[in-house]
């Protein structure tokens, strides 16, 4: 029987979510029958990646806008020049990967909006 450090009891803690979840059974070594293409051929599970993807560039692109807000706190002035351009395409990148999976949302107006 192994122990956390916490001296929890390991195998009661239940199985993570995509081993509970059927249809994150996409593998036949899991004993499900159904191979990894076939998994990602169901139009559910590829309009959720395709949410997800668009909800993390949402996510990354934000995130890039408060490093430059605290930098500028921080710093009493703008970030350096360098930054900015660094950061302008990284934005650009996100947005590219964003409009790949969701076209015509409003995450490219929003982003013209940050500085």
């Amino acid at each position: 029987m192994s122990r956390t450090s916490g001296g929890r009891d390991k195998a009661a803690d239940p199985p993570p979510f995509f081993l509970r979840d059927p249809r994150f059974r996409g593998t036949p070594s899991l004993n499900t029958g159904t191979s990894e293409v076939e998994s990602m051929e169901d139009p559910e599970l590829k309009s959720m990646l395709a949410d997800l993807i668009w909800l993390d560039a949402l996510i990354a692109t934000e995130l890039i806008q408060v490093t430059e807000n605290t930098s500028a706190i921080l710093r009493k002035s703008p970030p350096p020049e360098t930054c900015l351009k660094d950061h302008q395409a990284l934005r650009a990148t996100a947005l590219a990967i964003a409009e790949k999976y969701h076209k015509d949302t409003a995450l490219a107006r929003h982003l013209g909006k940050h500085q």
